[in-house]
């Protein structure tokens, strides 16, 4: 067997890599969130792909980082990521940071995608007809919603990551013949920092009903800082956590401690 042939990913590997997909959320934390369900479900990859220890460690770090997506549609971004995994493998001047761009890129989109359809209609839809039937005495109405939302999902899941891995490999290729690789790398971590700019003005809940007495003026903190910058209390508190998580390597525990014992201090004094 040649070298080449060794780092060449089998649909075998795939559906490997698609049974641990469906434990995603098994270890979910609210620091890297799905990062370690998407490392162990990457496993069966990287150990085909990578021989040496350095190798498959590097390859594990890379799929620590922050991951989140609707889980329906996870495994299509590992479908793409195992491709660009298997690139790096057989490519030294492949860039590996370009992994992580295109997977922060895809997990925004895919997740609106996934949440809207499967959780936000199909699951309703589902659920209504389930209960509808169970209400009217039919034994068959629980059976009918769990048959009317897994089944779709489960093919969306396995077509995901298949179809997912095709399309990397056709990216990967035009990329390579284009020069566009640099291009997809800045363009997907451009997406992924303005998903995290409209977390942090949507997600982060943080205003301060603090009012200021001049003579006969009222002025209402809150109002001045919103005509500087809307949500600017939020972005600067996210600036700061990501100071302290980066530059002072606090420790996460000690971060949301600190958080919560904040936000009842300032509370019980009138700041928030």
């Amino acid at each position: 067997m040649s070298h080449d042939q060794e780092k060449s990913i089998s649909k075998k590997d795939l559906w490997r890599v698609f049974f641990r997909s469906l434990t995603l959320q098994g270890s979910w934390n609210f620091e890297r969130m799905q990062a370690l369900g998407f490392a162990y479900s990457m496993i069966p990859i990287l150990k085909k792909l990578y021989r040496t220890k350095e190798e498959l460690s590097a390859g594990l770090k890379r799929h620590l980082e922050f991951f989140n997506t609707a889980p329906w549609m996870g495994s299509f971004i590992m479908g793409v990521t195992s491709a660009m995994e298997e690139q790096n493998a057989k490519d030294k001047q492949f860039n590996p940071d370009s992994i992580n761009a295109v997977k922060a890129g895809l997990m925004g989109p895919l997740a609106g995608i996934g949440d809207t359809f499967f959780w936000g209609t199909f699951r309703v839809i589902a659920a209504a007809i389930g209960a509808s039937l169970t209400a009217e005495g039919s034994a068959v109405g629980l059976l009918f919603y769990i048959m009317l939302f897994n089944i779709p999902h489960y093919f969306v899941r396995i077509g995901g990551i298949m179809q997912g891995y095709k399309a990397g490999i056709k990216i990967l290729s035009r990329a390579s013949e284009s020069g566009l690789t640099q291009k997809i790398t800045k363009g997907a971590s451009i997406v992924g920092l303005m998903a995290v700019g409209a977390m942090t003005a949507t997600m982060v809940e943080f205003t301060t009903p603090l009012v200021f007495e001049f003579s006969d003026n009222k002025i209402e903190l809150q109002g001045v800082l919103d005509q500087i910058l809307p949500s600017l209390l939020p972005l600067l508190l996210t600036l700061l956590v990501f100071y302290l998580l980066n530059k002072k390597q606090v420790k996460v525990i000690y971060l949301l401690v600190g958080l919560i014992l904040f936000g009842v201090i300032g509370k019980v004094i009138g700041f928030l």
